[in-house]
């Protein structure tokens, strides 16, 4: 008995989490057509969407350079004029200098979009896909009976679970989207206090230490929020009562939630910066082939943190068990 509750009490370690969520996911061939069919939407979008971001990257250096605190640096340029014969420079003077693009014209429409793909069409048809996704997984997973693909889709349609996690993806989204900004804000303001000063090993080390630092806390809040949006689809908790319990959760198990998150992070950043490298953003099968496995990754992702969340609760139910028989053996 004791050894059965030692059994019981053993955590699920991060590679148990992703190979119990592999394992699911390559065993259920109807739940795999069902997540392809239904991620289809997204993944057009999202197709859109990298294009368009990998550009934007790629063209980073120019569009820094074109900020309106480097201005002063592409102002003027010098112009030399040399005598006659002697090729010698007798004078020399500064004229205006404008660059061929313009950040406010060229690239801040460009960012805009997409900023309004991100937060509006991709964040809904995510959410869509990941509700659905999640739903019929958590049946899959509890239940243990294998649906046809017409059974997921008709069980799967619950508009109240629809509208209700839809509420906690607004939290979500704006803690994730805060987060984000704090990333090209912390670079900016290093670039700009550091500059004149010429120290640019010091702008690197200090914009190294804060990207790690924020990628932490980033990293730790999504462990925790994306938990949230799994118990509002199976528990049917919305908004900040899902964002409690998810934190209640999670108390104990932040670094477990932390690696997960950082096995998808890392993954997803591997393969946008080798797509990047080769120029798939140019034309080709790359860009498909890119998009269908960050689709991939995204349900693997949903299908961990309900394998976490299921952990962490099991966890916590088997030690209120605990406490409650311990006060019960000392009366």
């Amino acid at each position: 008995m004791e050894s059965e509750s030692k059994q019981v009490k053993q955590k699920l370690g991060v590679l148990d989490i992703l190979k119990e969520a592999v394992t699911f996911y390559v065993s259920n061939i109807n739940f795999i057509i069902f997540t392809f069919l239904n991620s289809l939407p997204f993944f057009f979008v999202m197709l859109y969407f990298e294009i368009l971001f990998q550009q934007t990257i790629v063209e980073t250096p120019e569009i820094f350079s074109l900020l309106p605190f480097n201005e002063r640096n592409h102002a003027y340029e010098l112009d030399v004029i040399y005598d006659y014969g002697t090729n010698i420079p007798s004078r020399s003077f500064r004229k205006n200098y404008l660059p061929d693009k313009s950040f406010s014209k060229d690239y801040l429409p460009v960012l805009i979009l997409l900023g309004f793909i991100y937060l509006v069409p991709l964040h809904v048809l995510e959410l869509c896909s990941a509700v659905v996704t999640m739903d019929s997984a958590s049946k899959l997973y509890s239940e243990e009976n294998n649906m046809s693909v017409m059974d997921m889709f008709k069980r799967s349609i619950d508009i109240s679970i629809m509208k209700g996690t839809f509420i906690t993806s607004l939290y979500m989204l704006f803690w994730s989207t805060c987060l984000l900004i704090a990333f090209p804000w912390m670079a900016g303001n290093c670039y700009v206090l550091f500059r004149d000063l010429g120290y640019y090993i010091f702008f690197a080390v200090i914009c190294f230490l804060g990207f790690v630092k924020l990628l932490k806390v980033y990293l730790e809040w999504s462990a925790i929020w994306n938990m949230s949006f799994v118990i509002s689809v199976v528990d049917g908790i919305y908004g900040i009562g899902a964002l409690r319990v998810s934190y209640y959760l999670s108390r104990g198990n932040q670094k477990r939630g932390l690696l997960v998150m950082l096995v998808f992070f890392a993954l997803g950043l591997c393969l946008r910066l080798s797509c990047v490298s080769l120029g798939c953003y140019k034309g080709g099968y790359g860009i498909f082939v890119q998009i269908g496995l960050l689709a991939v990754l995204n349900t693997l992702k949903w299908l961990s943190c309900m394998i976490y969340f299921s952990d962490c609760k099991e966890r916590k139910m088997q030690k209120k068990v605990d406490e409650e028989s311990g006060k019960d053996l000392a009366k």
